[in-house]
């Protein structure tokens, strides 16, 4: 376990790196809080989609909320590890608020895919509603 949690603790810490690499090159001013908002919220984004597709595979019906609590269940707990990692290591402050803002990020990401989920599905039923509304007409 300790194995895992230093291998995940090195893929986000490399993810702030490259981002806030990235962001100092583009000439932005992002603060450690705003790379937790974006590292957590694309680790907890890719983690909720692949989370999802196992579990539409398992099930029949719906399982989005099902995805959610698990992913926002594994993100707390990532999240949590991280900070303490940051405590251990001394790379990083380990801050209550850093925990905070990463957890926004990845409900910040979740709700941005549960927005574009509903236009989807009501984008679908309005095609379906309109396609389907001439087809009962009665052949001469």
């Amino acid at each position: 376990m300790k194995d895992l949690i230093v291998l995940l603790a090195e893929i986000i810490n490399t993810m702030h790196d490259l981002i806030g690499d990235f962001s100092k090159n583009a000439g932005w001013e992002l603060s450690d809080k705003d790379l937790h908002l974006w590292v957590f919220g694309i680790v907890g984004i890719i983690a909720f989609l692949f989370v999802h597709v196992f579990f539409k595979f398992l099930a029949q019906y719906s399982v989005t909320a099902i995805s959610f609590i698990y992913t926002f269940t594994v993100i707390l707990v990532i999240v949590f590890a991280i900070e303490i990692q940051q405590k251990i290591t001394g790379r990083g402050q380990m801050e209550l608020d850093d925990a905070v803002i990463s957890l926004w990020g990845f409900l910040l990401f979740f709700t941005c895919f549960l927005l574009i989920k509903g236009l989807y599905l009501l984008t679908k039923k309005l095609l379906k509603r309109t396609f389907n509304t001439g087809t009962n007409v009665p052949k001469d």
